[in-house]
């Protein structure tokens, strides 16, 4: 399973077939934490984009927990590239508990090494 696996047409979720993500955001001070499930894909991450945009004024620190993720796209990728050059400056952003086929599209993509990921 992995970002150029070609065999597996089907990208479908428990969801019936469509693109979901759930986001719960908790908010520590200036710290917000992110919590996903689903997939951060085309159909999802302006959802996340908002969220983010939301809280990016006041936060000084962006946790983005991928416990739960079971899917990210190139449009996931560029909502999370965005909220790290907003962080620019003015604080920290990490990336945390990637399951295995997210962390293998951040390595495939050379995004592991823009990230602080734990």
């Amino acid at each position: 399973m992995g970002l150029f696996n070609k065999n597996n047409k089907d990208t479908s979720s428990d969801s019936g077939g469509k693109s979901y993500l759930k986001i719960s955001v908790k908010k520590d001070g200036a710290e917000y934490t992110f919590l996903l499930n689903g997939r951060l894909d085309t159909i999802t991450s302006p959802d996340l984009d908002a969220k983010i945009n939301e809280v990016v004024d006041d936060a000084k620190k962006l946790i983005m927990d991928f416990s739960e993720v079971e899917y990210i796209s190139s449009a996931g990728l560029r909502v999370l590239l965005g909220a790290l050059q907003n962080m620019e400056g003015k604080g920290e952003m990490v990336v945390r508990n990637l399951t295995a086929p997210v962390q293998e599209v951040f390595e495939l993509t050379g995004f592991s090494r823009l990230f602080n990921i734990e």
